[in-house]
């Protein structure tokens, strides 16, 4: 969620006025993690109440795709532009104006008349949220002197694994109390009086800060991101409602020579004025272009299992909002417990055999899983979930929490927050490109037409190979964990200022993890529990 600038430039930036006797960055720091919490929530929020919005708007398959992926795109776009927008001119400016456009696009969602209105909606707050979310850690990192930082951070992780285990429940019920007979608007409404009263207060106790040595916006790199992106997933998206037309194959044909050409244009704007949207001579570390593609298919796998779970049980077996999201306890429980022991104990002692070991666990809940949903079909039960569901949050805590850490070991200082930037930007797109792929894994095994009957048959079917797709990713993924070092470098926060920079990034990407999951478990924020014993001395 930070940018590439924030985190670096902020330890030298007003960091002093706030002394450790004025309250007044306390006040800050409830603000910008009630904006933080309030973005976890709604992305948490969202999916388990799809099945309520698909049957009060019509929508179609891929307009469900929309809902969560546009948002996804328009995050990952704007994230590391958001955050150097921060850097010019002011991250207080910055993140107002960020919450108060997410408040806005949340009323739109919450008042959205068509599925269309919705989906335009969501992609605003996507955007929004890219504006918002990379200045919470840069305000944290200019406010608070480098020793309460420790503190911090881990109130900050307490804060994502709230939302994260909120976040789904909350929406259930929402949903199943259909207030006001508003049905699942009010899983956006919610967001209107917590973001009012954080654009009042934040204008009054957060300090403005800004980067004394702020790089220049790169328009024309933004541009041919989101382009390649939408060329390549609005295809995948929309290829089977519309019989897969030749327009689709060309564009995502297309969309190879727009990121082509994204990198030749960064090369020379690095050459021109150095401040390219994607560094990359970082990509000539082979450790860090080897966690670039495991980010990329491990968002690719969220996105396909999230959303394809919420269908399952709840278009499928017909199980309530409510069970759907208590269904998924277990499995973010096992996350944080995972993430806790990976960072603290495992990582240190064993390297990336602790990853390795994560991906094939996840395999293994998949496995567990597909089997079960065969054996038992529509009367699978919720504790029977409850194995595979663990396994595989055990797993993916094993992943997540340590995995910047060692992507970013090998970096040089001066670009860890350029790397962390992209590293999140990335996952983030790799999570939209799930999103897309849905089209293809899920739908794509469900016939059209089908009987009341077949209906469950069906979403259990398509289910079951969609795990056979998120287990071949895995298998992916625990293949290029080689190229990744043996042992990470242990970063200590102090120092000459660039390893808080590191160390913050990290923090930061823990709570990207939550951002990219948009899942109704919402287990991947469970790692940012973990985060803050990684950072302390």
């Amino acid at each position: 969620m930070t940018s590439s600038t924030s985190l670096p430039s902020a330890a030298s930036g007003p960091a002093g006025p706030s002394a450790p006797s004025d309250r007044r960055r306390w006040f800050a720091l409830a603000i910008v993690m009630t904006a933080a919490f309030m973005d976890l929530v709604d992305v948490t929020i969202v999916n388990i109440a799809i099945p309520s919005i698909q049957e009060d708007t019509g929508a179609s398959f891929s307009s469900i795709q929309w809902i969560t992926a546009g948002y996804a795109l328009a995050f990952a776009a704007g994230l590391i532009t958001g955050g150097r927008l921060g850097d010019i001119y002011g991250r207080k400016k910055v993140f107002l104006i960020g919450i108060g456009g997410f408040t806005l696009a949340s009323a739109l969602c919450g008042f959205a008349a068509s599925p269309e209105m919705l989906v335009a909606s969501r992609i605003l707050q996507g955007g929004t949220a890219a504006l918002m979310v990379p200045q919470v850690l840069s305000i944290v990192h200019a406010t608070f002197p480098a020793h309460e930082r420790g503190k911090v951070f881990g109130l900050f992780g307490a804060i994502v694994g709230l939302g994260a285990v909120s976040g789904p429940l909350l929406g259930a019920l929402l949903t199943e109390w259909n207030i006001a007979g508003l049905e699942w608007r009010p899983i956006f409404l919610i967001n209107l009086p917590v973001g009012i009263v954080g654009l009042v207060l934040g204008r009054k106790f957060i300090t403005e800060s800004k980067a004394p040595k702020a790089l220049r916006l790169d328009l024309i790199g933004v541009a041919l991101v989101t382009l390649g992106m939408l060329m390549l997933i609005y295809p995948l998206t929309r290829g089977r409602e519309l019989g897969w037309p030749l327009w689709g194959y060309v564009s995502m044909a297309g969309s190879l020579l727009v990121f082509l050409a994204l990198v030749v244009f960064e090369r020379a704007k690095a050459r021109k004025d150095g401040s390219p949207l994607v560094e990359l001579s970082l990509f000539r570390v082979k450790s860090f272009a080897a966690g670039i593609a495991v980010q990329l298919t491990f968002g690719v796998g969220l996105g396909i299992f999230f959303l394809v779970w919420t269908l399952y049980m709840q278009m499928g077996l017909g199980w309530s909002e409510l069970r759907a999201g208590v269904t998924g306890v277990p499995f973010s429980v096992a996350v944080s417990f995972a993430a806790g022991i990976s960072v603290q104990k495992l990582v240190p002692r064993f390297g990336r055999k602790v990853l390795q070991a994560g991906a094939l666990l996840m395999i293994a809940g998949l496995l567990i899983y597909i089997w079960e949903s065969g054996r038992y079909g529509m009367d699978i039960t919720s504790w029977q979930m409850v194995l595979p569901l663990v396994v595989m949050g055990v797993g993916m805590g094993l992943i997540v929490a340590p995995l910047t850490d060692v992507v970013l070991s090998e970096v040089p200082k001066e670009h860890s927050g350029s790397a962390s930037g992209l590293i999140n930007t990335v996952q983030q797109m790799g999570n939209a490109l799930g999103l897309g792929l849905v089209s293809v894994v899920f739908f794509g095994a469900i016939g059209d037409g089908l009987k009341p009957q077949q209906v469950g048959p069906a979403f259990g079917e398509a289910f079951r190979d969609s795990l056979w797709w998120v287990a071949g990713v895995l298998a992916v993924i625990f293949l290029v964990m080689f190229a990744l070092p043996a042992r990470p470098r242990q970063h200590v926060e102090g120092g000459d200022g660039t390893d808080d920079a590191s160390d913050t990034a990290d923090v930061t990407d823990a709570a990207d993890v939550a951002d990219v999951a948009g899942s109704t478990a919402v287990a991947a924020d469970g790692p940012g529990l973990s985060k803050e014993p990684a950072l302390t001395p």
